[in-house]
Order: C-alpha cells, then sequence, then structure tokens
C-alpha cells in the first residue's frame, strides 16, 4: 500500500477535498478497471474524457482521482458520490504527465534499475530492437523487449496494442521484467509516445535516433514534420548516451540537440569518419541467407560482419545495434553469431516455398520504406519483382499517392489490393493509391480483396521473380468499417502456395 502524497513527490497539485494521506493500492486510467483504494487518473484523450467517468471510478471504489486543471475548470464535473469524506480530489496541470510520474513511483523507478535502451526514427525501430535484443541474448543477458510487433517480458511473449505502451502498462512491465529476472529492455520510442508522455519517468541507458521520414502527419497525429521531429528529439532529454544515424536527413539538427542533452555521443552511417561505419558492402548469400557483408569499424570492434537480411537499410539498422552493443560492452563473436541468425517477423520476412521464384512480407506502409524495400530487393531480382500493397485508411491520404508513385516506378507489376481501410471504402482509398500510380505508366491491376489479391500475385510469378506483400508484416488482422477479421500475409502466402 501506498500513501498518494509519495506519489505526487515530483508533481505540483492542489487539493480540492480529502487528504493526501490516502492509500492507494492500484492506478487505473480506465474506470472499468478501479476497485477499492484505486488512484483514478482523469485523462482527456482525443476521442474520450475520463473526467467524464468519475462516477464510475467511485462507484468501484476509487479513493484518490487526479483532474486536470485546463479541463476541470471548463465544466462541473459530477463527483459521483463525493459526500465519501475518504474521496480525495487533486488538480494537477497536465494528467498524462502525472500518470507517467505517478505510475513510474507506485512501481519505485524500474528504469533505475534495468538497463533501458530506446531506439526512436521513422523506420527501422523494429528491426533495431530485434537486434540488439539477440544480440544482448547471445551474450548471456536477459533482455525484455518492447515495440510494435511484440512485448517480451521475462522470455514470455504477448501482442502489443501500441508501439509504445500507456504510461502506467509500461512502468508495470518494467517492473516485471524486473521481477521475473530480466536485467534489460530494448524498446521502440514512437513519436506518439514521447507525445503523450508515455515515457515520462524514465530514464534511458542509451537513446538511438534512426533516420527521419515523412510519415505520421495528419489528424490525432502530428500537425507538421516540424512538430514530428521535436517529439522525437524529446527521448536525449532522458539519456544519458546518444547513437545517431549521421546520414539521416536531420543528423545537424538531431546532433545538436543530442549534444547539449547527454554525456556521451556516437555517431555511425557508411562514412569511416564517423564512430561506428560500414564500408565495403557486398550482397551475399551465406547458408541459404540473403544478406550483406560489410568492413566493420568502431571503437569496440573492427572486421567482417554479415548482415543476415538483406539491403543497405538493414546494414544501417545493424550498425545502430552495434553501437548500442559496443556501449554495453558485448563481445564481437556475439555480435558477429547475432547478426548473421537474424530473423524479424513481418521485416523481410521470407516466406518458405521450394519452387522458383521468392516470396517476402514486410511491414513497408509509407513511401519512404516501400522505395527502401523495393530498391533493395531489384538488386536480388533475376526476374520480374511483384509488389502487393494496399494503404491503410483514416491515415494522411498523401501516403496513398505517394506509394502508388513509388510502386509504378519500382515494380514490374503491381496488384493494388485493400490494407487496413477502417472506417473508410477501400475502393475509396484504392482510387487514391491510383491517382499515384497512373501517371508514372507502371503495370497494375486493382483486386480488392487481399486474398484474391495474393493469389493472383503467385499465379503470375514464374521463374526468378521476386513476390513481396507489403504493408502489414507481422499483423495478423485486417481492420473493416464493421468488424476486424483474422489476416496474416505470411500466413496466407503459405496457405495459397500450398494450392
Amino acid at each position: 500500500m501506498t500513501i498518494l502524497k509519495d506519489l505526487l513527490r515530483q508533481i505540483e497539485y492542489k487539493v480540492i477535498q480529502g487528504s493526501m494521506d490516502a492509500e492507494v493500492s492500484s492506478i487505473s486510467y480506465d474506470s472499468r478497471l478501479c476497485k477499492k483504494d484505486t488512484l483514478f487518473v482523469c485523462v482527456y484523450g482525443f476521442i474520450t474524457d475520463g473526467h467524464e467517468y468519475i462516477p464510475q471510478a467511485v462507484e468501484k471504489g476509487a479513493t484518490a482521482i487526479l483532474v486536470q486543471e485546463s479541463v476541470w475548470e471548463t465544466k462541473a464535473y459530477d463527483l459521483g458520490n463525493s459526500s465519501q469524506k475518504s474521496l480525495t480530489v487533486v488538480v494537477v496541470k497536465d494528467t498524462r504527465k502525472a500518470l507517467s510520474l505517478v505510475s513510474a513511483a507506485f512501481f519505485k523507478n524500474p528504469t533505475g534499475r534495468l538497463n533501458l535502451l530506446g531506439i526512436t526514427g521513422t523506420k527501422g525501430k523494429t528491426t533495431s530492437t530485434y537486434m540488439v535484443r539477440e544480440i544482448l541474448r547471445a551474450s548471456g543477458k536477459n533482455v525484455g523487449l518492447l515495440g510494435t510487433n511484440n512485448n517480451i517480458v521475462g522470455g514470455e511473449i504477448s501482442p502489443s496494442k501500441n508501439t509504445t505502451p500507456e504510461s502506467y502498462d509500461l512502468q508495470k512491465m518494467l517492473s516485471e521484467m524486473l521481477e521475473k529476472g530480466d536485467d534489460s529492455c530494448v524498446m521502440e520510442v514512437s513519436s506518439q509516445g514521447l507525445m503523450l508522455d508515455r515515457v515520462e519517468g524514465c530514464m534511458f541507458s542509451v537513446a538511438a535516433f534512426t533516420n527521419f521520414y515523412k510519415d505520421h502527419i495528419g489528424e490525432h497525429e502530428h500537425a507538421s514534420m516540424a512538430e514530428y521531429l521535436n517529439w522525437k528529439l524529446h527521448i536525449f532529454d532522458m539519456a544519458k548516451i546518444a547513437v545517431i544515424n549521421a546520414d539521416c536527413s536531420v543528423a545537424d539538427e538531431v546532433i545538436s540537440f543530442a549534444e547539449k542533452k547527454v554525456e556521451k555521443l556516437y555517431l555511425y552511417g557508411l562514412d569511416t569518419s564517423y564512430d561506428i561505419s560500414a564500408s565495403k558492402l557486398e550482397k551475399k548469400k551465406k547458408n541459404g541467407t540473403i544478406g550483406t557483408a560489410f568492413f566493420l569499424k568502431s571503437p569496440w570492434y573492427e572486421g567482417e560482419v554479415f548482415v543476415g537480411m538483406p539491403s543497405e537499410f538493414n546494414v544501417y539498422n545493424a550498425l545502430c545495434a552495434i553501437a548500442i552493443a559496443g556501449i554495453n560492452h558485448i563481445p564481437f563473436s556475439c555480435v558477429k553469431k547475432a547478426l548473421e541468425e537474424m530473423k524479424v517477423p513481418g521485416r523481410l520476412q521470407v516466406v518458405p516455398y521450394d519452387g522458383d521464384f521468392d516470396v517476402l512480407v514486410d511491414y513497408a506502409h509509407n513511401a519512404a520504406s516501400l522505395e527502401q524495400l523495393l530498391k533493395s530487393l531489384r538488386e536480388y531480382t533475376k526476374g520480374s519483382l511483384i509488389t502487393v500493397f494496399g494503404c491503410g485508411g483514416n491515415r494522411a491520404k498523401d501516403r496513398r499517392y505517394e506509394m502508388g508513385e513509388v510502386s509504378g516506378g519500382l515494380s514490374d507489376m503491381t496488384i493494388i489490393t485493400s490494407d487496413n481501410p477502417r472506417k473508410e471504402e477501400p475502393m475509396e482509398i484504392i482510387k487514391d493509391i491510383l491517382t499515384g500510380i497512373e501517371p508514372t505508366g507502371g503495370a497494375f491491376i486493382v483486386e480488392e480483396d487481399r486474398e484474391r489479391a495474393i493469389e493472383k500475385a503467385i499465379q503470375m510469378a514464374k521463374k526468378g521473380d521476386v513476390v513481396v506483400i507489403a504493408g502489414k508484416g507481422h499483423e495478423n488482422y485486417q481492420i473493416f468499417k464493421d468488424r476486424t477479421i483474422h489476416f496474416d500475409d505470411a500466413e496466407m502466402m503459405q496457405k495459397l502456395l500450398k494450392k
């Protein structure tokens, strides 16, 4: 049991009613999960206002409530059975930030006892975190992971709801990692996670910045590219050491910000003048795996490395992981072994098939990642490159035009289909993609049904061709306006190939 005032030591607050000596046995931002002696934090969200659910929280036994000053002053909210002398109501400036800080305090600040490694950037976060985890595990460390694909706590895998979990859930999982014997955690840190204060109260021993491309601009995301970048940079306010891709488009700005915040900064890229660099890149097949060999130079290691995933982009991901490994004093042998055997679900994932053409699944869901993917696969394609993709609904429309233009210019055949249409009509999304692909003159067909689209790609594939199913990667669902169905691209591809 914790005393309320102890949870709020780092936060300015004003007491409306009740006692700050109230006992707190749990914290919740969802009124349905409240119980006796719960601290209910009212979060004013994009869609719902947590203040509206105070009566339900009180009815379930909440002993204290945190409300947001700017919201609280605009409306007379119902306190439910507010005559309870035990009910404490506290006003804070920002309940999102408060939720992070009280959660960290409630779980006794797990990031102070855990080696927390954070990676942000538009692309490469998932692959880089998996690389770091496998390298550290190869050296005998117990490593948790939080990210887009899955959360791994004490070796137990569970699906993730958000790339970066809500702050209470994040602190709870970090605490569970410690309880289950994890000594380290590598996590993807999204711009949304930073903007919504989900990682406030955390301290990263290392924070890495992979790259920056146009993405996540729109309703409920970021208003501009400048805002998008500013939130990503915030990770360095919570880090001791920075690792930065010196070849990325905003490297100068990132370096200028980070060097004022951290104790030490390392740069990586393809220029040998950087702290960590790759040179003499060579497309190679090793033990049946296509990938890239390169010569590594760094403060900790020097020699040839093979990354068992194709594309120059994965060389950058590897350099990011190598820098984090070096900072953590991991033996070079562990680094090389892990990178050679690297496999990441939904990221350039090869679908097993004994035929004479290759099939891959990838999460590329914006123009920059699709362009990088198709250029990389072109280098390994002896025949035709066949691309199947769609675009998600309720997201920025620019992405659709741009992805259409990219696929039309780089694929020999594009099959345009449905992705996660959400609340939009699938054909309306496809029409937007056509606006981008038609001017390129690239060959394409439209097949709204994703299963039939994949089947058509298989039927037209010939010897030496490469078929790539892009956009959903590791996802095993498809979201429509009235339902969500099970749909896994790799699983569907295997099923259709058996026919």
